[in-house]
């Protein structure tokens, strides 16, 4: 169901990540919000790989920063698909984007409960 009485309810285009883009107000010097290359026009509120330019090779830091961002993303879509396969409600979402951190997070508690994990 598509709740149009949601404050920020905007399509996903380039154009609404232009005026909220993905991130935005998430991050800190601490934490960071990851993103795929797809986001690359989106550095100052996320973190993406870099990307390697035409004619040059990534040098080894470089390298080594694109295997900590993939090693780390890889962690967060294993979760995301744990959750969809097993809540098969969680797959085409189209509520409210401000509600479904909630629904997500009770989901999570439900899939600890149901896997003995109560830290």
């Amino acid at each position: 169901m598509i709740e149009p009485s949601c404050p920020r309810r905007r399509r996903q285009d380039s154009h609404s990540r232009r005026i909220n883009p993905p991130g935005s107000g998430q991050t800190d010097q601490t934490h960071a919000v990851l993103g795929d290359l797809g986001y690359e026009g989106e550095r100052e509120v996320l973190t993406v790989p870099v990307k390697k330019a035409d004619g040059r090779q990534l040098t080894e830091d470089e390298r080594t920063i694109n295997a900590l961002h993939a090693a780390t993303r890889a962690l967060a879509e294993r979760g995301n698909s744990l959750l969809k396969t097993t809540f098969k409600a969680l797959r085409r979402v189209t509520v409210c984007p401000w509600r479904i951190g909630a629904i997500t997070a009770a989901a999570l508690v439900l899939l600890h409960h149901e896997h003995g994990r109560t830290t």
